[in-house]
Order: C-alpha cells, then sequence, then structure tokens
C-alpha cells in the first residue's frame, strides 16, 4: 500500500490539473458555439466584426491567455514541466516553425490544394491562425502536456499514448461547435484524425509555435474549399486589415504568455 501510496503521490496536483484543462475545454468550445457555430460567423462573408469578436473572446482570452494561466498555474505547482508542454528556448522553437510550416505546407499540397494566390494564402492563414492558436495550446498543450503529466510516473509511453488519444478525440469533438459543414459527423471523424497527425507533431517536437504553424498549414485547405464554396473567396483577395492585425496582436500575446510562463516557474522565483 505504501509503493501504491507513493506512486500517486508522484505527480502533485494532477487531478485537479486534468480537472482544470477539461474545464478550459468546455468553456472554450462554449464560446466557441455562442460565438461563431450558433451565429454561423464563418459562412457570412460580410460578418468581419462577428469574426473578429469570435476571435478575440473564444480565441485570445480563453483559448490562448486561459492556456497560459492554466499552465502557469499548476506548473508553479510541479505539476508539469513547461518545456514538455511547448514552451522551449526560442532558437528551438525557430527551427520547429520552420519545420512546422514546410511540411504543413507540403502536406496542404498532398491533400490537394489548389490554390497559390499569396494574397488569398495570408488572408486565410491571418483568419484561421488565431483559432490554430487556440485549438493547439487547449488540446495539446493544456490537456495533452497534463494528461500525459498525470500518467508519466506509471508509464511514460503509455502517457504519451493516452495524451495523444485524449487531445485528437476533443480536437474533433470540439468542432461540433463551429458553422456547418465543420459540425458533422464524417468531419469531426476527419479532424480527429487530422489531430492525430498534429500530436504527433506536438509530442515529437514539443514546440507550441511549431506546432501552430504546422497545424494551421494543415486547415487552411478546408477552409479555402468552404469560403469558395459559399462565394465569400473574392472578399481574401484583397489585404483583409482587421483579420491581419488580429493574427498579429495573438502571436505578440502568445510571446508574452511565453515570457510570464518562464520568468514565473524559474527555479527560485517567488
Amino acid at each position: 500500500m505504501r509503493g501504491v501510496s507513493k506512486r500517486r503521490s508522484a505527480v502533485p496536483y494532477a487531478g485537479q490539473a486534468v480537472v482544470a484543462a477539461v474545464m478550459l475545454f468546455a468553456v472554450w468550445m462554449a464560446a466557441t458555439y455562442l460565438l461563431e457555430g450558433l451565429r454561423l460567423t464563418l459562412q457570412r462573408p460580410d460578418a468581419i466584426t462577428d469574426r473578429l469578436v469570435y476571435a478575440l473572446v473564444a480565441n485570445l482570452v480563453i483559448g490562448v491567455l486561459g492556456s497560459v494561466l492554466v499552465l502557469w498555474i499548476f506548473a508553479k505547482a510541479g505539476t508539469v514541466d513547461i518545456r514538455r508542454a511547448g514552451f522551449n528556448p526560442w532558437r528551438y522553437s525557430l527551427i520547429a516553425v520552420l519545420a512546422g510550416a514546410v511540411l504543413g505546407f507540403v502536406l496542404y499540397l498532398a491533400q490537394g490544394g489548389w490554390l497559390l494566390e499569396p494574397m488569398v494564402l495570408v488572408n486565410v492563414y491571418a483568419q484561421v491562425l488565431v483559432v490554430s492558436m487556440a485549438e493547439v495550446l487547449v488540446c495539446w498543450c493544456v490537456l495533452g502536456s497534463l494528461v500525459e503529466a498525470s500518467l508519466l510516473h506509471r508509464n511514460r509511453w503509455l502517457a504519451v499514448l493516452v495524451a495523444t488519444v485524449v487531445s485528437s478525440v476533443l480536437f474533433g469533438l470540439y468542432h461540433f461547435a463551429h458553422s456547418p459543414p465543420f459540425n458533422t459527423w464524417e468531419l469531426a471523424l476527419l479532424l480527429t484524425l487530422i489531430g492525430l497527425v498534429t500530436s504527433i507533431f506536438f509530442f515529437v517536437s514539443r514546440s507550441v509555435y511549431g506546432t501552430i504553424a504546422f497545424h494551421n498549414s494543415l486547415a487552411i485547405y478546408g477552409v479555402i474549399d468552404t469560403l469558395e464554396a459559399s462565394g465569400s473567396l473574392d472578399v481574401f483577395r484583397e489585404p483583409v486589415v482587421p483579420l491581419l492585425v488580429m493574427a498579429a496582436a495573438a502571436v505578440l500575446v502568445l510571446i508574452g504568455g511565453h515570457l510570464l510562463l518562464v520568468a514565473r516557474t524559474r527555479p527560485g522565483h517567488g
């Protein structure tokens, strides 16, 4: 019995960390439904304001800042190492971003990506970026790393396997909060498989930035097809300044969160 108790106490606050991760996911999914799925925001080309509100509240505030807060709490508690959660040194992150972007674009072409207009790709990339950041942070950096951390004392490979499945399945289910056609079982299953690919990249690279670059490149294929089907693609052939500004702001917020995590979880910090 002593041995069992010792193993169970090897990861402090593991249960609370997983509960907090699930709660963050639930709040983020609910906000996505209220601000995007319910209002069919992504299906209305003229709904620039609605898209910005959705990006700001559901993804930037809840998805990005909420994830940083949860990781900060449980990194300070000793539950998770921020490096295993994807926040590694800057030089390593730059290499991971380059690798993720190149590999992601190759897979975009392999999926049948037909559109190569630079301005459209930049605008779509910017529109999807804030969402992809929230997806990677909530599903992999928080859910994945905290589920993994809660099981590491049992078996390392089991921990990674369970974290991979949990992150990928919840990523797929989260899309039921979105506008059609993303809220169907067929696409949820497909996106779960895409989530498995993202999981592999995340757990191999351990880079939040590289995983975002990779995951965002995978996402633009479906968004471009949806925009074309709804007749909204022409809007993206000129610079959509609000989307570009929001994307740049989101990157700066993530970098600020990274600096906060490093500063607040440094050994000896009070």
